[in-house]
């Protein structure tokens, strides 16, 4: 086995390991933060918040929402599992989202495309925990239209300290790209809700934005902007076409971002040239 072919199968063993946790990540964190938010409120209308159930992202073990049985080690096998499963609970025969198998191949791939990027070195350990967290916000933004701050922060603080080392843009352009990307949308968030009279997006687009800028630089916002729009646009008209999706809805902005994002990580400058001439 050659050192390339070892390298991007553990790349993709890891990816899919990391997949496996990532879907834990975005069926929990919004209950989490769900939980947080109503001890805090029972807090500050000096009430005892009610006792519940320790549940993290490590408590209780993983378990069939239909029947409650606990997964067992070989039923948690990324994509294995699901495909001897035949994609149903071992136990009640309850069906197991397709979801759960497409997030584990994504981080995979994700993982293997971050090394035959960047190669065995930490600007690809980087891109791939880059890549990773994106992952995670398309998901829980998809299901929930939240992008919680608990992935955003973390991910802006990550950009910025891996451009310390100068390891996607020079430091001094991740930090206008922080910045900027902030206010880009800040901006059109304020002009929506000044003339429309409604919020048209949610500040968690805006720390993304940021996270985005973080590690691309400023120079990368435009075309990482244009492209999620181009994305987004696309995605509206086929819901609209195929599902007739209800327009009283929100369309979750976060995960165009994303998109974006992970495609001006790869091929950031031919996008500019192409998209921004």
């Amino acid at each position: 086995m050659t050192e390339s072919t070892f390298f991007t199968f553990t790349a993709l063993a890891l990816g899919l390991c990391v997949g496996s946790f990532l879907n834990v990540v975005i069926h929990r964190l919004p209950k989490m933060l769900e939980q947080r938010w109503k001890d805090d409120c029972a807090d500050l209308a000096g009430a005892v918040p009610a006792a519940a159930p320790r549940y993290n992202l490590v408590l209780p073990r993983s378990a069939c929402p239909a029947c409650g049985h606990r997964i067992t080690a070989l039923e948690n096998v990324p994509v294995l599992s699901w495909l001897a499963l035949r994609g149903k609970c071992s136990a009640c025969r309850a069906p197991i989202s397709p979801r759960y198998p497409v997030v584990e191949i994504v981080g995979g791939l994700l993982a293997v495309a971050a090394y035959w990027q960047f190669g065995a070195t930490p600007t690809g350990v980087a891109a791939a925990v880059f890549l990773w967290t994106l992952l995670a916000l398309t998901g829980i933004d998809f299901d929930t239209q939240l992008l919680p701050d608990d992935l955003t922060l973390p991910l802006l603080w990550g950009g910025l300290l891996a451009n310390v080392f100068g390891l996607f843009a020079p430091l001094r352009d991740a930090v206008i790209g922080a910045i900027a990307g902030y206010l880009a949308l800040w901006t059109v968030y304020w002009l929506f809700k000044l003339i429309r009279g409604k919020e048209g997006m949610g500040y968690g687009d805006f720390k993304l934005l940021a996270a985005l800028g973080a590690w691309l630089g400023w120079q990368l916002l435009p075309v990482i902007v244009l492209l999620s729009s181009v994305v987004g646009a696309l995605i509206g008209i086929g819901l609209l076409v195929f599902k007739g999706r209800d327009h009283s809805v929100p369309l979750a902005f976060g995960p165009y971002l994303a998109i974006a994002g992970g495609c001006a990580l790869f091929f950031g400058p031919t996008l500019n040239k192409l998209l921004l001439p």
